[in-house]
């Protein structure tokens, strides 16, 4: 028995994933466990169709067990994001190794990246760039190249590396054991507008969701899964949450604002000021600077709406929620049974009576459920997160 951890948005499931699966097995993973964002994801975005249907997808795809990340986690930064989900990971107790896609295909070539994203972020050289308005990303570049040679740098420059990196620093941080395994990621690149093959990015499909043969780009029981909720109005747009979303903006003081998971260096000043907007678009705009990328913007007003703060980061995450599980993931469940140093359940009612940090928690995420529902075209009712039952779902 070897388990293999994903971490994913699945935001839809797509061939590129199904790919990812199918080289994870050839690797030799008997069983995959699949740490998947719920219904906020990590670019500062509502999931297209909820985390009980995609996680189903997945199952039916290729994974075989579904825990979702919390969603202060899923609503991080990389490092946040990357940290979160290993955590869970490493805390199973019976997890092998942790698969995941990036653009270099490398690991030595990922590891040097570690290696100066390390020295590099404890430098005052970044700070120095920081300070003069240059974003973390770009400075990080800037500093990679300088120290460390192009081909080095040149990890720095794509989406899934950046992840890569970050999953590698979490291992090492968490002193794990598990063991890293990439898959170069195949034809369609990160937020690509195009095909290549019946290969699509995520950002593409959700943008085409609808259009005739967008059915090419998905495994079956996915696109059966998101037809069905096109078809009955539960696909999510982030653009229905703009009133709400400023409403939350207008009613917050700058210190409220400050306790923001990404705010600092004065920054909620500069987004108190932006209440003035007359649209999200146009807050956001107010707001950005060279520093600060749109992304961790969208991030920041989607944690305020949901009453995240910086302190629900401070403990790592507290339980493993499951979505979605088919037999393989009972066996999973089994063997981490004796082992894992956090409680796995389906059952959020359940995990959020342990303690104060698991109600928390829960709350949050339930919370987080009935605001994602106000999204879609017909809202679904309140207080799902503590009534969803979790069967067995059958693979293809």
């Amino acid at each position: 028995m070897k388990v293999s951890g994903i971490i994913c948005e699945y935001n839809p499931f797509h061939n590129g994933h199904y790919y990812h699966i199918k080289k994870t097995r050839e690797n030799g993973a008997t069983h995959i466990v699949a740490i998947m964002s719920g219904n906020f994801v990590q670019r500062g975005d509502v999931a297209i169709i909820d985390k009980f249907e995609r996680a189903k997808a997945a199952v039916r795809c290729g994974a075989d067990l579904v825990i979702e990340l919390p969603v202060a986690y899923s609503l991080s930064g990389a490092e946040g994001f990357a940290r979160g989900a290993m955590y869970i990971l490493n805390a199973m107790g019976c997890v092998d190794e942790v698969s995941f896609g990036s653009e270099s295909g490398d690991i030595n070539k990922i590891l040097s990246a570690v290696q100066a994203s390390i020295v590099c972020s404890q430098s005052q050289e970044l700070r120095t760039l920081l300070e003069g308005g240059m974003s973390y990303p770009s400075a990080m570049h800037v500093l990679a190249e300088k120290n460390y040679g192009k081909q080095v740098a040149d990890v720095f420059e794509w989406p899934n590396n950046l992840l890569a990196i970050e999953y590698l620093k979490a291992i090492s941080y968490l002193n794990s054991k598990i063991t890293p395994f990439t898959v170069t990621r195949k034809n369609a690149g990160h937020d690509q507008p195009d095909v290549m093959c019946n290969f699509a990015s995520a950002s593409f499909i959700r943008q085409n969701v609808g259009e005739k043969g967008y059915s090419d780009l998905m495994p079956r029981p996915m696109y059966e899964i998101l037809t069905e909720a096109v078809n009955e109005g539960r696909v999510a747009k982030i653009e229905n949450l703009e009133k709400a979303v400023m409403y939350r903006m207008r009613t917050m003081t700058p210190s409220m604002i400050r306790d923001v998971p990404d705010v600092g260096q004065g920054l909620e000043h500069r987004i108190f000021e932006a209440r003035t907007a007359s649209s999200v678009t146009e807050m956001m705009e107010m707001i950005k600077t060279k520093r600060y990328t749109m992304s961790r913007i969208r991030r920041i007003l989607i944690n305020a709406l949901l009453g995240i703060t910086k302190d629900d980061l401070t403990t790592p995450p507290v339980y493993g929620r499951i979505l979605a599980v088919n037999e393989r993931g009972t066996d999973i469940l089994g063997v981490a049974k004796g082992k894992s140093r956090i409680p796995l359940s389906t059952s959020l009612a359940k995990l959020s009576e342990i303690n104060a940090v698991t109600r928390r928690t829960a709350e949050l995420e339930s919370l987080s459920t009935d605001i994602y529902s106000i999204a879609m075209r017909k809202p679904g009712p309140v207080g799902l997160d503590y009534r969803a039952k979790i069967g067995i779902t059958n693979s293809i």
